[in-house]
């Protein structure tokens, strides 16, 4: 059985912090406000395998209330997502993110953040799309005062995650 699910995230630039989207530092005057690293991308991603195996969402299992999460990296929020979505023996099939962002342009940054996210879901990297888009000056995105992310994933469910089988066939 498919399984589908859909995540967004949105977050502040603000001076003095570093920005990190879909696993990759950019270089730029600002990055993202947040309780965490604040990765948009990732925290998009996150939101949509929640989604797709009835999980809640990312507030619920990591909330910005608890200091543990304070400064968190994103790659570790998905990677704990990803067990999630073990114990409800899904597997990733395919990821499609979008970002949204007036500055800084990304098209170079794209397949970095592509291999990330293959890594983190244990999928091949053509299992992954990233694409980005302007907000065409529209609003706080189109003012550049905020970046946010569109994800979408596919799960198969009752198949085991790729690095279980991996594992399972090296022990044998």
């Amino acid at each position: 059985m498919m399984r589908v699910g859909f995540g967004f995230d949105v977050h502040r630039l603000v001076e003095g912090r570093r920005l990190l989207l879909g696993g990759v530092e950019i270089p730029y005057v600002k990055g993202l406000l947040g309780h965490s690293d604040a990765d948009v991308v990732l925290h998009a991603l996150a939101n949509a395998l929640l989604g797709a195996v009835g999980a809640g969402d990312l507030g619920h299992h990591f909330p910005s209330t608890d200091p543990r999460w304070k400064g968190a990296s994103s790659r570790h929020l998905v990677e704990a997502v990803m067990r999630i979505v073990a114990r409800a023996r899904c597997g990733v099939e395919n990821a499609d993110v979008t970002v949204l962002a007036e500055e800084p342009h990304l098209e170079p940054f794209k397949g970095g953040m592509r291999a990330v996210i293959a890594e983190l879901l244990r999928v091949p990297v053509a299992h992954v799309n990233v694409k980005a888009s302007t907000y065409e000056g529209v609003g706080a995105i189109g003012r550049g005062e905020a970046l946010a992310a569109y994800a979408v994933v596919a799960l198969r469910q009752g198949r085991r995650p790729r690095a279980t089988r991996h594992a399972r066939r090296a022990t044998r």
